[in-house]
């Protein structure tokens, strides 16, 4: 079993800091990436931002380049999300994720979190 639990959302004003957190356990035996995809009402899923476990190269959605900030910590499997200079758009359900192995002899897969809401007030 691998459990992803999100940390750290809520309401934040607009031009508002937030961090995000998630923490990936249980049968992670290598971790290849992790990131965040976002949910708003009405709208499909979309990525967020992503960074590669082994060399932290990271990724970001046009919409947040500049905004936002991904990290990891590696002992601890956590995946961060600073959100600076927040908009009333980036309102929605943020879902991590994290691709990974959960034994030697296992496919990579996909595995997701909860969802932590975040709303940003205008």
């Amino acid at each position: 079993q691998v459990q992803l639990v999100e940390f750290g959302g809520g309401l934040v004003p607009a031009g508002g800091s937030l961090r995000l957190s998630c923490a990936a356990s249980g049968r992670t035996f290598s971790i290849f990436a992790m990131g965040w995809f976002r949910q708003a009402p009405g709208k499909e899923r979309e990525f967020v931002a992503s960074i590669n476990w082994s060399s932290g190269n990271t990724y970001y959605a046009d919409s947040v380049k500049g905004r936002f900030t991904i990290s990891r910590d590696n002992a601890k499997n956590t995946v961060s999300l600073q959100m600076n200079s927040t908009k009333p758009e980036d309102t929605a359900v943020y879902y991590c994720y994290a691709d990974l192995t959960s034994d030697r002899f296992a496919d990579r897969d996909r595995y997701w979190g909860q969802g932590t809401q975040v709303t940003v007030s205008s």
